[in-house]
């Protein structure tokens, strides 16, 4: 067997397996296969809730005062829903240039000038929202919206390759966020996976002496962050090892990490409930075919010699022939699984899931790929 048939094979097994963490995530700027008349009636249904001219809401915040949710869209902008009046309204795009930014289009091949707002935490204290950008760092943006302003995009001499997670300490104003790799953009994640990158960082930055610290770094893709209700440690997820690790911010084990959780599957963003618990969103189930892969990083990088057109090609190929709905875990402060949230296409649902927000007996359902958010009504027990 030559070699150039050995890569082949190879491209085209991690093209079916890295497709269940993509499936259906082309950039879709319609919705056909849901229609939220069709849901708004039916129980335990998902209802979604459509973004004209944009997809992927993948992060969402409320206000100080309720209001929202608020998301960034793969456009650039950061958008606000009126439950009201049952629309969107623009509040702050990340990027100053807008030429070519709007309209329904694929946006990820501009999305380093448009910007890609993903990680949303405003802070109580002042109101500002602080907004991780996948290209442009952590951005902030005052509580009418509008002008961000840049905070941070690099740290000790090294600049951020792909912002991601971001949360506001509510007493004291602290800021935590991810930066998923310093190697790899967003729009090259998949490069990221397969190479076994591990060149993720958490990071802190304090307002008040606008100091920048690194907390931990050599993480394999570094996303979603998510502080306990005392704030005496924050949770990361490491997505290319299915896990959440827990970093001590108090008591005695300040300064160490250890695993909190493995999880079924691929893990985004982490947020915190009312009581204490903690909802991760998951883009898909892990696979034992995909673990042996990302297992031998030599394969990723043997992969990566082949010309990417032809790996893209592949993951299409895959894509559109599998269905890998996403999924939510919610853990104890412990990291018990106390529940799985698995809905389906018979319930309005059937695509990735970035986040889950509960608030006032809901389930608000973020996903990087979809042209809506999703609602779920919690049934109560």
């Amino acid at each position: 067997m030559n070699f150039d048939l050995i890569l082949l094979l190879l491209a085209a097994a991690s093209a079916f397996l890295i497709s269940t963490l993509i499936a259906g995530g082309g950039t879709i700027l319609s919705s056909p296969a849901f229609d939220s008349e069709e849901y708004s009636n039916q129980k335990d249904a998902v209802i979604p809730i459509p973004i004209p001219g944009a997809v992927g809401p993948e992060s969402l915040a409320f206000d100080s005062l309720g209001s929202g949710p608020y998301t960034g869209v793969s456009d650039g902008r950061i958008i606000k829903w009126e439950e009201k009046q049952g629309r969107w309204i623009d509040f702050a795009t990340t990027a100053s240039t807008r030429e070519g930014c709007g309209g329904s289009q694929d946006h990820m091949p501009l999305e380093h000038i448009c910007g890609r707002p993903l990680g949303l935490s405003f802070s109580r204290l002042t109101g500002e929202l602080y907004i991780a950008d996948a290209y442009l760092g952590l951005l902030v943006v005052g509580p009418n919206g509008g002008i961000v302003t840049k905070v941070a995009s690099e740290a000790q001499g090294t600049p951020f390759g792909f912002t991601n997670g971001v949360e506001v300490h509510q007493t004291n104003g602290t800021v935590y966020f991810s930066d998923s790799s310093t190697r790899f953009q967003r729009r090259n994640f998949v490069a990221m996976i397969i190479s076994g990158d591990n060149t993720g960082r958490l990071m802190k930055y304090e307002p008040g002496t606008k100091q920048l610290t690194v907390l931990l770094d050599g993480l394999a893709f570094a996303n979603g962050v998510a502080l306990s209700q005392n704030g005496d440690f924050i949770l990361l997820s490491e997505t290319s090892r299915c896990r959440i690790l827990r970093f001590w911010l108090q008591t005695s084990k300040t300064g160490t990490v250890e695993v909190f959780a493995q999880l079924p599957g691929f893990p985004d963003n982490i947020k915190r409930n009312g009581k204490g618990e903690f909802w991760v969103g998951m883009h898909s189930r892990r696979e034992k075919l995909l673990e042996w892969l990302l297992s031998y990083p030599w394969i990723g990088r043997t992969l990566l010699k082949i010309p990417f057109p032809q790996v893209k090609a592949l993951i299409s190929f895959y894509s559109e022939r599998r269905k890998s709905p996403g999924l939510a875990a919610r853990l104890s402060e412990e990291g018990e699984i106390l529940e799985m949230f698995e809905p389906n296409h018979g319930n309005g649902w059937s695509c990735s899931m970035s986040e889950v927000y509960e608030r006032d007996g809901s389930l608000w359902i973020g996903s990087v790929t979809m042209p809506y958010l999703g609602k779920y009504e919690m049934q109560t027990k």
